[in-house]
């Protein structure tokens, strides 16, 4: 089952943290700088000047400020994209999985 046919109630079963921080994706041979805004133990939030379809799977990098944590590898799939103001886009991310 792929993450878009989950029930909405379902989506919202974890807590989310809001996190603002750099975050770097990897799609198709890019890296893409982004701003992560919030963060679950499912998915996360972030928003980028990017373009980005949905089903997209992409390698997400948040760095650690702290020298003894390597920070958090994900691999993540593009379920919501919505284009702001600024010419950026809230992307929606599902945490597939992490490392």
């Amino acid at each position: 089952m792929s993450q878009n046919d989950r029930a909405y109630s379902e989506k919202r079963d974890f807590i989310r943290m809001r996190l603002e921080a750099p975050v770097t994706l990897h799609h198709a041979g890019r890296e893409i700088q982004a701003q992560c805004l919030d963060l679950s133990s499912t998915g996360m939030q972030v928003e980028a000047e990017c373009e980005l379809s949905m089903g997209d799977r992409l390698k997400v990098h948040i760095p650690s400020e702290h020298s003894e944590l390597k920070g958090l590898e994900a691999d993540a799939e593009v379920v919501r994209l919505t284009p702001l103001d600024n010419g950026r886009t809230s992307i929606g991310l599902a945490i597939l999985s992490m490392s």
